[in-house]
């Protein structure tokens, strides 16, 4: 279902599932649903875990399970924002990427050089949730939004499970997989290295799932966000279909590089650089060279998700590319290579500057953290994310491009996306 003038409807969603999905589920137990976390909070996806929940409730038991991959688990009201009210908070249950998972397979190291051009030559470890591979559900929901990514190309489909619901070492190497084959090769693709390694695990260890997808594509109508499109399927062909229409609605294309950028990171979405660098991610390949990314994060307090992240971006700082990888050659980040990757996705690699506008975060943080900052008051009262309109805005003679959130897309000159 698509529909790029307007909105889906909440009841539109509702009567596929009466056709699609729920004829499947007579006479079932137990259903394990797999939603996103709080910053994917447009998504609709917990609007429709809700609608799911009220419609089975009273048949068969029916549990949640939060793909967070390494991100931070939700607060009791950021539950609540994400889902309603209705859905009791014990059958809520968060992924723990260190201790909550099996290994089911591996992808084959001849495979991995093949997809990198011989920039890693190892086997990937298939780690996910237990819940999904012992048996107890009779049926497998994920609930996402397919959005432009930086580490897969295109969010959800199969990055649900292996990543939101994947374990260290699978995390670790598929982030260090697409760092190291450059993320501007990689953003806004739909196949993609780390697409192909999930695609490989799929096929090879998933197959036999009782496992459908239920993806969204969200673009704007009336000014807010709202659902374009929606595909309840099992094929990655749905997938792909819905990848094409993210690339047609949440691709914005400047035609001229932009020499100053200011993104706003809503502080109930981004308490983190570890997700806030989005803003960075989403918008290199619109900026121009010796141009500045003004990253408005006033809810940002910490780099990583958990302490021992939190603790490595403390202790070493934000690097650039050749610095991450001497980081990993040397030891202290073999074992987390996945702070790597986030270290190399997060570097203008001295093509432009970030500066964040910062609230919550300790001076003495940010110092050690090697990034470049100031107030967030007084970045705001110039750049007003109140006041600035999408797109171009002229402050004090100065031209300035205002995304209110990066999280919603891909800015890019066209040559550079399609190159």
């Amino acid at each position: 279902m698509e529909r790029e003038a307007g909105a889906i409807q909440l009841q539109e969603l509702e009567r596929v599932f009466e056709k699609k999905l729920y004829p499947k589920l007579k006479g079932m137990r137990r259903i394990l649903l797999i939603p996103p976390d709080i910053t994917r909070l447009h998504s609709g996806a917990g609007r429709i875990a809700a609608m799911i929940y009220s419609r089975l409730k009273d048949e068969m038991t029916v549990d949640f399970i939060i793909a967070l991959g390494t991100h931070l688990e939700m607060t009791r009201a950021e539950l609540r924002q994400l889902f309603g009210m209705d859905i009791p908070l014990e059958r809520i249950h968060f992924h723990r990427w260190r201790v909550d998972v099996a290994k089911i397979g591996e992808v084959p190291a001849a495979y991995v050089a093949e997809l990198s051009g011989g920039r890693m030559n190892e086997t990937i470890p298939v780690e996910v949730n237990r819940a999904v591979i012992n048996g107890d559900y009779d049926f497998i929901l994920s609930l996402g939004q397919v959005v432009p990514h930086e580490v897969v190309g295109m969010a959800n489909y199969s990055k649900n499970i292996f990543v939101g619901l994947g374990g260290r070492a699978m995390i670790d190497a598929t982030h260090y997989l697409g760092a190291v084959c450059g993320i501007e090769n990689i953003l806004g693709r739909i196949d993609t290295p780390v697409r192909k390694v999930l695609d490989y695990a799929g096929e090879h260890f998933l197959k036999d799932m009782p496992l459908y997808y239920a993806m969204t594509v969200v673009g704007e109508a009336e000014g807010k966000p709202a659902v374009k499109g929606f595909y309840l399927d099992n094929r990655r062909s749905a997938f792909e279909a819905a990848a094409r229409l993210s690339q047609r609605i949440n691709f914005e294309f400047v035609d001229r590089p932009m020499k100053k950028v200011v993104a706003y990171m809503d502080p109930g979405e981004f308490r983190t650089t570890w997700v806030g660098n989005k803003a960075i991610y989403r918008t290199r390949m619109m900026m121009a060279d010796g141009g500045e990314l003004i990253v408005l994060a006033p809810g940002i307090e910490a780099f990583g998700e958990d302490r021992e992240v939190d603790d490595l971006l403390t202790r070493y700082g934000y690097r650039d590319t050749e610095g991450a990888l001497a980081l990993v050659a040397a030891g202290p980040l073999a074992q987390n290579r996945g702070v790597a990757a986030h270290m190399m996705h997060s570097s203008p690699d001295g093509r432009f500057r970030v500066t964040y506008g910062l609230d919550r975060m300790s001076r003495d943080k940010a110092v050690k953290g090697r990034i470049r900052f100031e107030d967030y008051g007084m970045l705001a009262k110039k750049y007003d994310p109140g006041r600035l309109k999408p797109g171009i805005n002229w402050v004090d003679g100065e031209e300035v491009y205002f995304i209110p959130n990066p999280a919603l897309g891909l800015w890019a000159l066209r040559d550079r996306l399609e190159n």
